[in-house]
């Protein structure tokens, strides 16, 4: 052990490292991250490692091995250890391990179809289920919900975030913007309606915080069928900070709808037989995913996340470049190739065509 090196309790670190992330991690993504160090730290404690100073390639590599013998998924391994590096990483610059430590920490690779989540929402389900929701439930909070996660490909978190004020549908609306200090007035001449902005607010934050603040363009039509439903059925409720939300509840002391009923509504409106028949072959007079707070155990439901899968990629199949959608649903373009980019081969070659065709003109 060298001199330099300040001594610190495994659990101590991960403290300090959590807390120095608090700015620029949202609360769910240090959840995770507390969770995947969670092993670790119990191997510490069973190994009598109780100083970080102590621990050496050969202890990692020997936790690595405990995993791998628990039976863990590749992937899994991918996330604990990945974030065991980064954990060392920070421990190296705090002077807790040896120097040069995180360089030999092995991440295991991980095989693309292993990373990915084929769970998605296609782009004709997702057409089916806006045509049903226009059609039987025109006006409702769930057709708006789900115009927006479907066309702006947002989180959960983003969506529930909106309040009514931003919604920019008409020229009136640009008004709230031209005295924001972080809105260029100018650019606002040429801007286009309409548009929605995500904003991070203390009470409802984004996932990257004020990095994943922006605005993001929508089509007349999904802007006509959420302000049918501001107009028709949203009940005005304003929060403890004064806010209009654009997703409201009729009754309780939340004027803000939760991220457990939004995940409901969901996985309500992605039920097949909410528009026709049973494809699993189930009654519909008892089947258990009907009954209030089991609606996921239908086989086709989905959650909002493969929504945002299937918004995206049907993105990259209509041409759109990695940039560009990154920007739209705040994620890098990396990102957006390793976990998001489920193609299909012949959407993609038709796209690649009109893009090279467009290209030589």
């Amino acid at each position: 052990m060298s001199d330099d090196l300040e001594p610190i309790a495994p659990r101590e670190a991960v403290d300090m490292w959590i807390d120095r992330l608090q700015s620029t991690r949202a609360d769910e993504t240090l959840k995770s991250y507390r969770y995947r160090l969670k092993p670790f730290l119990e191997w510490c404690e069973k190994e009598g490692i109780d100083n970080l100073n102590d621990l050496t390639s050969r202890d990692v590599f020997r936790f690595d091995s405990t995993r791998r013998a628990d039976g863990l998924k590749v992937s899994t391994l991918n996330n604990q250890i990945g974030t065991l590096k980064q954990f060392i990483q920070f421990c190296e610059r705090i002077d807790a391990v040896e120097q040069g430590l995180p360089v030999k920490v092995e991440v295991p690779p991980v095989e693309l179809a292993d990373r990915v989540n084929d769970e998605l929402l296609p782009a004709e389900r997702a057409e089916a289920i806006r045509e049903k929701l226009h059609r039987y439930e025109r006006a409702s909070r769930r057709q708006a919900m789900f115009e927006l996660l479907w066309h702006t490909g947002c989180r959960l978190g983003g969506l529930r975030a909106l309040d009514l004020g931003d919604c920019f549908f008409d020229e009136s609306d640009l008004e709230r913007l031209r005295h924001q200090d972080d809105i260029d007035s100018e650019a606002l001449e040429a801007v286009e309606l309409p548009f929605v902005y995500f904003r991070h607010r203390e009470t409802t934050p984004l996932k990257n915080k004020r990095e994943g603040e922006r605005p993001v363009a929508i089509d007349q039509e999904v802007a006509d069928r959420i302000q049918d439903y501001i107009d028709v059925n949203r009940v005005e409720r304003v929060d403890p900070d004064d806010r209009r939300p654009l997703f409201t509840t009729e009754k309780g002391d939340r004027p803000r709808v939760s991220k457990s009923s939004i995940r409901r509504e969901i996985y309500i409106m992605t039920q097949p037989c909410q528009w026709g028949g049973c494809p699993h072959g189930r009654d519909t007079t008892n089947c258990e995913a009907l009954k209030h707070g089991r609606e996921a155990r239908c086989p086709s439901s989905r959650s909002p996340h493969p929504i945002r899968t299937g918004s995206i990629t049907h993105m990259r199949d209509e041409g759109w470049p990695p940039e560009v959608v990154a920007e739209r649903v705040n994620a890098t373009p990396e990102v957006i190739r390793e976990h998001y980019d489920h193609p299909d081969p012949i959407r993609r070659m038709q796209s690649r065509r009109e893009f090279l065709t467009e290209d030589s003109e």
